[in-house]
């Protein structure tokens, strides 16, 4: 985690969407955002780096934060006066923290997996996890862009959806 967090501030356009803990919700996250993002204008290139950092985070919070019946929750919030925007994505499993594992390369080169809290840290500007009451957390990530938003409403945010659709090491303490 490189940098304090930014603060959004002012209206701003918000996306939130429920999804199933499952490889497919995880998937359909992806492909909502990057929907989201070209509905709102967003460049090619923020678009690429917000899509993978959300497949990652979906990801995992399927295999590391879902408890059974539980779903997780898609947020993307777009502050375009100081060009800020913020990948939520909150999870039921409060008691378990992403933590980037080090290791010898030999090591890691062998682990299947274990290397998107690394892409996260490389696209995102910062990135961070917090509690979620009552009992989960969010994995936040700010990206800055320039950008202006090109389809904002009369009241300054978007729709919401609340739907429920039917790696370094990442350890969890």
């Amino acid at each position: 985690m490189n940098q304090p967090a930014p603060q959004l501030t002012g209206s701003s356009l918000t996306f939130t969407q429920l999804f199933s803990s499952t490889q497919r919700g995880a998937r359909l996250a992806r492909l909502l955002a990057v929907n989201e993002l070209h509905s709102w204008g967003a460049p090619q290139g923020i678009t690429e780096r917000v899509e993978i950092v959300v497949a990652e985070l979906a990801a995992n919070a399927v295999l590391h934060g879902s408890v059974p019946g539980r779903s997780f929750r898609l947020t993307l919030v777009l502050d375009a006066s100081p060009g800020l925007l913020r990948v939520e994505v909150t999870d039921a499993r409060g008691e378990l923290y992403p933590q980037i594992v080090t290791g010898t390369a030999a090591a890691d080169a062998l682990r299947p997996g274990g290397r998107g809290l690394s892409l996260v840290t490389a696209l995102a500007d910062h990135w961070d996890c917090v509690p979620y009451a009552p009992s989960g957390k969010t994995v936040r990530a700010v990206f800055s862009s320039p950008w202006r938003p090109s389809r904002p409403s009369s009241t300054g945010s978007l729709p919401s959806n609340d739907i429920d659709q039917s790696q370094e090491m990442v350890s969890f303490r």
